[in-house]
Parts: C-alpha cells; structure tokens; sequence
C-alpha cells in the first residue's frame, strides 16, 4: 500500500503562507526600531553598515532556520550533542533572551511607543500598563490556538502588514526627507562591523531556533509527515522570510540615513514616527501605528507559543495554558520597566550569548558529515565561552572594572568586538581534527 504522508504536498499558496508566517513571527520590535537606528548612524557609510546589518539580522536567522531543518527538530536536537545539563542551560539562556526577559516585552513597549502614544497627549500614568495588558491579553489568547498559527498569521495579518509596509517603503524611497548625513566616528571607522553587532540586537537568530520548531508543527498540521518534504518546506519558508525581512530593513535603513533633518539624534522608536509624519502627515501616522502593531503583535504571539512549548516540554506537570498564562503576567511586568532599560540590559546578555548561537548553528549544518559530532560540539563551544563571556563584559563595561581592559584590547578584533571569533575557528579546527581519530 503506498505511503499517503510521501505524496502528500502543500499548495503553492500554503507554501507561501508559511513563508509569510515565518516572516511575521520574525518582523516585530527590533526588525522595526533598530535598522533606522542603523541608517542615522552610518550616514553616508549606509551600503556597507546595511550589508553587515542584513548579514546578522538576515542570513543568520535563515542559515538557523536550515539548521533546524537540517537536525530534524527544535533546539532541542540541535544541542543533543553536547552534556544535557549544558544544553538546557543553553537553551534556558535563549527562550528567556527571546522570551520574558527581553524580546517578548519589548514587543508590547515598542508598539506603545511608536502605534499608541505619538496620538496621545499628555497620557495618565495608567494608559501604559493598560495598554500593555491589553496586548498581551490578546497575544495569550491567539497563542492558546497553536495549531491556527498559520491561518491566523501567515493568511490574514502577515498580507495586511506587507501592503502596509510597501506603502512606507514606496513613500521613503521616492520622497526621502533629506540626504545621506554624515556618519557618526565610531561607524565611519568600521561601518560593516557596528551593522553586524546592531543586528544582534534583532535576536532574530536566537529566535530562528525557536521558530524553527513551530514551521515544522505547522508542515505537520498540513498533512506532510515525511521528512524530506517537512525539510524542503521549511527552507522555503525561511527563503521567503528573509527575502522579506531584507525588503523591509533596506528601506527602514535608508529612512534613517535620510532623517538628518527631520529627526535628527532621535532615540530608538522615535525617529520612524518623525519621519512618517514629515513623509505622510497625519495618515502616515496611522498607517505606521497599524504596521507597528500588528507586527509586534505577530511576534508576540510567536515568541509566547514556542516558549509555551518549551517550559511545557521542560515541565510536562505544568499545563501549556498555565504557562501562556504566567508567561503574559510575566511580559506585562518586564515591559513596563521600559523599552530603553530592555534595551541596556540585553545588550551584554546578548553579546556573550551570540558567538555560541553562531558556533552552534555552524555545527548544525555541516552535522550530517561529522563522525562524532560531540567532539566537534564539545570543543569549539568550550574555546568559544570565555570569550563570548569577555564580549558580554565588554559591552556591560565591566572589564576595567576586573582589570581585563588591556587584555581584552590586546587580542585580535577587539576593535570589531569580534574577539570571539578567531578562537571559535580554532575550536572548530581542533574539533575537525578531533574526527579523524577512531
């Protein structure tokens, strides 16, 4: 009898819905407030800032998404080969990065500040918090229908906000505010590399391994159960996803390399607002606090359902709609601390938790030709750590503080905060040694 689940195959029009899910799940707080950021920046050094931008905030999320493909599951098989102990601690470090310590709240503060307060005038101490309740009370609810993510998201929301985002996008391209300014020193000396780091900010790869999961769930939902076919489909959602998010930061990039004049030295999730409302007027202002919403609100959702997943996973006593429900409260207490006191915070968390992700992901994809892929796992992670802690003391400032500066300034890329990397290649070329032994 023949196998049912091998010709079983998604329509064009559900391929590109996943495609579009993936892109929405991916498009929220950071995607949106921080490649302005990069424009203003950089100035007149927009091309090569924007290109080291779109390499994190792009091609990493994708290759994370083959790479999930390529293990086969979730983060959970992806860190199967190192100490169990290590790898949940490990993966603790990204669901909390992605989920109630940074990424999720920031979704809730970033659509306050940028889709609510620019129409309120002088708001009460109480409109925030109740705004935030407000989304997340309606993010809990969506991610308590997992199964409906695609329907939901990639079928109705994701098309509402792409027409939304072409309208902005056409808008600043035709009619910038202004020309390229002139970038700032510490861009002007390595423009590509300070793009590179400001697309860590995104977290977009560390959700990349997260979201990967929930692709594969939504393929299986659709009927398809072989695994080549579940493989073959997530890379095509990943392909979508990051042909999208490089449409949109190009765009959201040259807005900020533009905004010299009308939004000059703007905070993070100012500066789009000023510049909308000098391109579009008051309609502009609506448009974006729609864009702005809806996007936060898609990666809500998504960053709720896979961390959902995962502590459910973690504590199977636990009930998945208990956990939703502590996650939002949670969301809701950590977002009213603020978006700028989020973003301070993550950065040093991020900077030394980033060269691992890399490394990991790294590994994932060559796995299938590793004859003992513990080894290679084990070994460029262990070389990598201290100095990946190093980066993360770096960007706290602490490292004066424990007399680490002189070391720190000695070592190779420490002008690019890159001081990670030669030493994870060494980890790695130990660990392909390492194969070659019986």
């Amino acid at each position: 009898m023949p196998d049912t689940a091998l010709k079983t195959a998604l329509k064009p029009t559900d391929t590109l819905a996943l495609g579009l899910m993936t892109f929405a799940l991916f498009l929220g707080a950071g995607n949106l407030i921080f490649p302005p950021q990069v424009g203003q920046q950089a100035g007149t050094d927009f091309w090569p800032a924007a290109l080291g931008f779109l390499t994190t905030g792009v091609g990493l999320p994708v290759l994370g998404i083959v790479a999930v493909a390529v293990a086969g599951g979730g983060l959970d098989r992806i860190l199967s080969p190192i100490p169990k102990a290590a790898a949940t601690l490990f993966g603790l470090c990204i669901y909390l990065s992605i989920g109630p310590m940074f990424a999720m709240p920031r979704t809730a503060t970033v659509a306050y500040n940028m889709g609510a307060a620019p129409f309120l005038e002088d708001p009460s101490a109480y409109v925030q918090p109740l705004y935030v309740g407000v989304f997340f009370l309606i993010a809990v609810s969506l991610s308590l229908m997992p199964g409906r993510l695609v329907d939901v998201v990639g079928k109705w929301i994701t098309p509402i906000l792409i027409a939304l985002l072409a309208i902005l996008a056409g808008a600043t391209l035709l009619f910038p505010q202004g020309d390229f300014g002139l970038p700032s020193p510490d861009w002007h000396r390595s423009p590509f590399a300070k793009g590179v780091q400001s697309g860590y900010l995104t977290m977009d790869m560390l959700a990349s391994m997260v979201f990967g999961i929930l692709i594969t769930n939504a393929i299986r939902n659709k009927g398809i159960e072989a695994p080549a076919r579940i493989t073959r489909y997530t890379l095509s959602a990943g392909a979508i996803a990051g042909v999208c998010l490089a449409a949109v930061y190009l765009p959201l990039a040259f807005m900020g390399a533009t905004s010299h004049e009308v939004a000059p030295n703007a905070e993070s999730g100012a500066l789009i607002p000023a510049y909308v409302d000098a391109l579009l007027g008051p309609t502009g202002g609506i448009i974006l606090a729609v864009v702005i919403t809806l996007a936060c609100l898609t990666t809500a959702i998504g960053l709720l359902t896979a961390c959902g997943e995962y502590f459910n996973r973690l504590m199977p006593a636990v009930p998945y709609r208990v956990i939703i429900v502590a996650l939002g409260i949670s969301g809701i207490a950590v977002a009213l601390q603020g978006l700028g006191t989020l973003i301070q915070v993550s950065v040093p968390v991020l900077s030394a938790l980033y060269p691992l992700a890399i490394v990991v992901i790294a590994l994932s994809l060559i796995r299938p030709w590793l004859s003992h892929p513990a080894r290679m796992f084990n070994t460029a992670l262990a070389i990598t750590l201290p100095f990946g802690a190093l980066e993360g003391l770096h960007a706290a400032g602490k490292l004066s503080t424990l007399g680490l500066a002189s070391m720190y300034e000695a070592l190779p890329l420490s002008d690019d905060q890159t001081v990670w990397l030669l030493p994870a290649l060494v980890g790695i070329g130990l660990g392909l040694a390492l194969q070659r032994r019986a």
